[in-house]
């Protein structure tokens, strides 16, 4: 997973298309959150983060990782 936009200044299409997602997840389930809606790039660091723990798998994370994943799945709407 990248966390640099590629030379044409564009997200990945991957990175963006897990923002709408987001965004759309934010929508219907964050209306009673008192979480604000990320912008793009606030998303992006978080998503590499996340995607960074979950390669590490269940075993491979110590607890501050694992809560720190939690956290993220929290608050990127993820299962």
């Amino acid at each position: 997973m990248s966390s640099t936009p590629p030379p044409s200044g564009r997200p990945d299409p991957a990175v963006h298309k897990r923002y709408l997602e987001y965004r759309d997840r934010h929508v219907y389930f964050g209306k009673s959150s008192v979480e604000k809606l990320l912008t793009m790039a606030e998303f992006i660091p978080l998503d590499a983060e996340h995607g960074a723990l979950a390669a590490k798998g269940e075993e491979g994370r110590d607890d501050e990782e694992a809560a720190r994943f939690e956290e993220l799945a929290a608050i990127l709407f993820r299962d």
